[in-house]
């Protein structure tokens, strides 16, 4: 198979075919940035019946090119900069650098040194992300509008508006004022366009969350079934969005520390103590805290009787929020590798085999409250189990 470096620019990119039998340029081509030359470069490496792209950067300056080759199947992987700078060095030629050199580069270390990350197409998850991050702006803009509204009513209306204020609510409002004056009239005029304009981002609102809950149901997940009160569909499509493939980590620690849910250990001499993580995925870790908070609002949940019970052992409200939050990542982990699990070997969907929890803390020191959740002595990995 030849291998195919990409060194990726703003405005160019130089792609070098590499025989991976001779580690020897075979030949190499150099585009514009545009759907024109890609389209072009395509058509100059077909010329090598099996090959496999290696991007440097591919997360980067090398993402849209990365993206528009797998949406045309081909196979992609991206190489970090720190590696073909390592095969640069160590290669004859005294480190000299230039885009040919980069490209060739990145193609022995995909093909030679096993460095590549395979990336995939773009997919469900992909859509959930830019739905969420979608929401989260329409939702914030939304709160804006209301907050203008509001203090436009305190000027119109004796007392103002209430809290709990509609779109609906609001118009009927303002059709009762009349305005005295050129001032009074600007404000009305504003505080209905204000009203107009809270009406359309309701409807996106309203639209998107229709397709987050659809895409949440094509994905084949379970999340909104199995983990109970406090995970609806945005909340789901937030969780799978943010996280991407389930399956990119070892273990349910390594997601817990990902979305920043996991404490950090704070040890000198013969003193060990945790602090709160403030790293992480932040909007990850704001959707592990709305199920957290939900369940310990939820009377009859399994999260409020683990609450109190962290509670009744003698730990703060915060402390027991925080190892709620610990339990539910590993949960919701679990439950997203599972589903995956399960698509991967029937996408018509049947019961996949439910993962165990790890009884073994990231740190040696790990009390209980800061480590995976107890469960069977098996390892908490990705890797399928073997059949029996």
């Amino acid at each position: 198979m030849m291998a195919i470096g990409v060194d990726p620019h703003k405005s160019t990119h130089t792609a070098t075919a590499v025989d991976p039998s001779t580690n020897r340029s075979v030949a190499s081509i150099r585009i514009e940035a545009s759907l024109a030359d890609y389209a072009r470069m395509l058509r100059w490496a077909r010329q090598f019946e099996q090959r496999r792209w290696a991007v440097e950067n591919a997360e980067g300056l090398g993402r849209h090119l990365s993206s528009w080759l797998l949406a045309r199947g081909e196979q992609v992987v991206d190489v970090p900069s720190t590696a073909t700078a390592r095969v640069r060095q160590l290669s004859r030629g005294g480190g000299r650098k230039n885009d040919q050199i980069d490209a060739a580069a990145a193609a022995c270390v995909a093909a030679l040194q096993g460095d590549g990350r395979p990336l995939a197409a773009e997919g469900i998850t992909d859509a959930l992300a830019l739905l969420d991050e979608s929401w989260m702006n329409l939702a914030q803009c939304r709160v804006r509008l209301v907050n203008q509204l509001h203090a436009l009513l305190r000027e119109l209306l004796a007392g103002g508006a209430p809290k709990d204020l509609s779109a609906t609510a609001a118009g009927e409002l303002l059709r009762r004022v009349r305005p005295a004056g050129d001032v009074e009239r600007v404000r009305k005029q504003i505080a209905v366009g204000l009203v107009t304009q809270i009406r359309s981002v309701d409807a996106l609102l309203k639209s998107n969350a229709k397709q987050i809950s659809e895409l949440v149901a094509a994905s084949g997940s379970t999340l909104t079934d199995t983990v109970g009160v406090g995970v609806g569909a945005i909340t789901a499509g937030r969780l799978i969005g943010r996280t991407g493939r389930a399956d990119r980590f070892p273990s349910s620690a390594s997601f817990t520390n990902y979305a920043g849910a996991a404490p950090i250990e704070v040890a000198s001499a013969q003193r060990a103590r945790h602090r709160l993580s403030r790293s992480g995925d932040r909007q990850l870790n704001a959707a592990l805290h709305t199920v957290a908070i939900t369940q310990v609002r939820t009377p009859g949940s399994r999260g409020h009787a683990y609450y109190n019970a962290k509670i009744a052992q003698g730990k703060t409200a915060r402390e027991a929020r925080r190892c709620l939050k610990r339990r539910l990542a590993d949960h919701i982990w679990r439950t997203m590798i599972t589903d995956e699990r399960r698509v991967a070997a029937n996408p018509g969907g049947h019961p996949g085999a439910t993962l165990q929890s790890s009884a073994a803390g990231s740190t040696p020191t790990a009390s209980s409250s800061d480590r995976s959740l107890p469960g069977p002595a098996r390892r908490d990995s990705t890797t399928p189990c073997p059949a029996a």
